[in-house]
């Protein structure tokens, strides 16, 4: 359900006495483990599927925002860092907080994918998309990841992760508006990749533009 970006609420987390520190060194640990999980899966290649690996993610479970790509591409998986491309990096400083050092960034927020592992290259501009049996075989890797963060706002980046919170919706219509879903907000953002033809029409330009403006002034409110 659509809601004007002047009512959207986020939800303060508890403050931190014995029990919550407890709590939150739990559940620490639990993403750990889930962290060391998607590490040590094969599933995809087992089943036969071209990928490479190696699970590319970051952040703590402390953070209030989580990013969520469609998968990792080959330069994180040279650099092990997700979002790490130029165009990425552009989304991250742009978007998502007031300009600081990029580490300090990245712990501001939990960035994952829906498939973990780097997919391949397509058949023609771009890399692969995975297929809906590896994003069956990873997806319970990112709900654990959901339950454990329990961020205040998502951002789903491309029409992959897009349409896995949102359903079936068109770019056109999921760009520049913020949702309510599970008592979370939810902020869609294109591919950055240049193979997304959809980045340079005029009408989408003014939809992203939109959208910027939604996550600066969410960076802006969350961390002053």
């Amino acid at each position: 359900m659509e809601i004007p970006s002047h009512k959207i609420r986020f939800f303060s987390r508890p403050g931190k006495g014995y029990d919550a520190l407890m709590d939150e060194d739990t559940t620490r640990r639990n993403l750990m483990r889930c962290q060391e999980q998607m590490r040590s899966c094969h599933l995809c290649a087992e089943a036969g599927y071209p990928i490479t690996p190696r699970a590319i993610f970051s952040g703590l479970a402390t953070a209030r925002i989580m990013v969520v790509g469609q998968a990792p591409g080959g330069r994180e998986v040279e650099l092990g860092l997700p979002f790490s491309g130029p165009a990425e990096l552009f989304f991250l400083k742009s978007c998502l907080c007031k300009p600081r050092e990029q580490s300090l960034t990245r712990r501001e927020q939990y960035i994952t994918a829906i498939t973990k592992c780097y997919p391949g290259k397509g058949t023609s501009r771009g890399d692969r998309i995975p297929t809906a049996a590896e994003r069956k075989l990873c997806l319970p890797f990112l709900a654990r990841e959901l339950e454990l963060v329990q961020p205040e706002l998502i951002i789903p980046v491309g029409g992959v992760a897009i349409r896995h919170f949102l359903g079936n919706i068109k770019l056109d219509e999921a760009i520049g508006q913020v949702y309510e879903k599970d008592g979370r907000s939810i902020v869609p953002l294109p591919h950055p990749s240049g193979a997304n033809i959809w980045l340079n029409r005029p009408r989408s330009k003014l939809l992203l533009q939109e959208a910027l403006l939604l996550l600066k002034k969410r960076g802006q409110a969350t961390f002053p």
